[in-house]
């Protein structure tokens, strides 16, 4: 799919999988990779011919010399209907032998028996991939492991440093916690008489996950984010909308509208890009000179990350040759080939201290790439497995009412995580 920080945010799309048919008991579905890395392969990216073609074309002609005898097929689809192609070919039976998912897609596929658990078949790489991504393909109430991390992305937060200092807030020290986000929105808030948000987006299943909450139960069969420390996060941002240090219109925000806020000096902090620094330049020189970066807000000192996986079908019958492809595709040396490229990160270990993502050249895309490094690091994927759009949307209209007084924040979490479990029993 596009590789940018919001399309990865995005990514997630509820797979409903037809389990018939699927043969998830064949003895073919089991965990042994071993024996000669040989035969013909299907690999299926997700939407990445059109810029990548050249790069691609490239590692499978290097694995192909690397492994004589074997060969791989590279098939490429588009954006839109990945996850119902998915879905059909699972069904099918057609489901090619090695898979670009994201977590949420790969999760009704070990489900149904057909992702491969690396921890069994694979548990010798692990070691080679942050500790957090290796852990984003895991799923809920399952054991193992279904897919090799691949590429990694976060953002980090811009802030406003003339409109914290003319609230008397320390331009240098933005807040870190939501604990003092929540002090300095009020505070900013009131020194400008309701003029300044510091937010322009409603909290989302990230960010119940960085406040501390449990999003749901150990064994993955309900959510929990109705909890008191849920409660106390959705409380506290409702009195940062009653006194106007969230944005108004934050119900209806989208990322373009959020962007426009913080561009006007309406809004103190937002998430963005190396390509928002440059729009800041040529459309907003003032913010530009003044511009912060600064990390994700988090009380659990771990940001958030959006990753993307590569899969190996547990049926396919070159089990051998699909691992060590997967594996090839996601290792050190390619993953950082592939990030020089593109906008994203490696979830290699080690990768992330290369000078590429460290040694400033004074360029706003270097800034930006060695702050979001740092703190991919030891981040983490807050959006449970499980959390379908349709997930997201009910806990937003949620929030929007409690926000509004329509209901409380106990009550409107309680609605949201009934609907949640309600669409969860609906996935099988």
């Amino acid at each position: 799919m596009p590789i940018s920080r919001r399309a990865l945010a995005a990514a997630a799309v509820c797979v409903v999988l037809p389990l018939s048919g699927c043969g998830s008991g064949d003895d073919s579905g089991s965990s042994d990779a071993s024996g000669k890395i040989e035969g013909d392969i299907t690999f299926q990216t997700w939407n990445l011919r059109a810029n990548f073609k050249d790069y691609f074309e490239g590692l499978i002609a290097d694995f192909e010399k690397k492994y004589p005898g074997t060969e791989v097929k590279w098939i490429d689809q588009p954006a839109e209907g990945y996850a119902d192609k998915i879905s059909a070919d699972a069904a099918g039976g057609t489901l090619p032998d090695v898979v670009n998912v994201s977590p949420d897609l790969v999760a009704p596929l070990a489900k149904a028996g057909l992702a491969l658990d690396l921890d069994k078949a694979a548990g010798q790489y692990k070691k080679e991939y942050l500790d957090g991504a290796w852990a984003s393909h895991r799923i809920p109430g399952m054991t193992g492991t279904y897919a090799f991390p691949w590429y990694l992305n976060t953002g980090p937060l811009f802030y406003n440093k003339s409109l914290f200092e003319e609230a008397g807030l320390d331009p240098d020290q933005p807040p870190k916690t939501y604990d003092e986000l929540f002090t300095d929105a009020l505070e900013l808030a009131k020194k400008s008489d309701g003029k300044v948000a510091t937010l322009a987006n409603v909290p989302t299943i990230e960010d119940f996950g960085r406040y501390g909450v449990p999003l749901m139960n150990s064994e993955g069969t309900a959510f929990a984010f109705n909890d008191a420390k849920g409660i106390e996060l959705l409380t506290k941002y409702k009195e940062l909308y009653d006194a106007k240090a969230l944005d108004p219109q934050a119900l209806t925000a989208t990322p373009e509208s959020s962007g426009k806020k913080f561009l006007t000096g309406a809004v103190a902090m937002n998430p963005g890009s190396a390509l928002d620094l440059g729009n800041f330049k040529k459309q907003a020189p003032n913010l530009y000179k003044n511009i912060g970066i600064t990390d994700q807000i988090t009380s659990t000192g771990h940001v958030n990350m959006y990753v993307m996986g590569v899969m190996v079908n547990a049926q396919t019958k070159k089990k051998a040759a699909s691992v060590a492809f997967a594996h090839y595709v996601t290792d050190a040396e390619h993953q950082m080939s592939f990030a020089k490229k593109v906008a994203i990160f490696p979830s290699t270990a080690g990768s992330l201290d290369d000078p590429y993502f460290t040694k400033e050249d004074g360029t706003d895309e270097t800034r930006v790439r060695i702050a979001a490094a740092k703190s991919l690091k030891s981040a983490v994927n807050y959006t449970p497995v499980l959390f379908s759009e349709q997930m997201k949307t009910a806990l937003r209209n949620e929030v929007a009412k409690a926000l509004q007084g329509k209901e409380s924040p106990e009550g409107a979490l309680d609605n949201a995580v009934k609907a949640c479990d309600t669409l969860l029993r609906q996935q099988g």
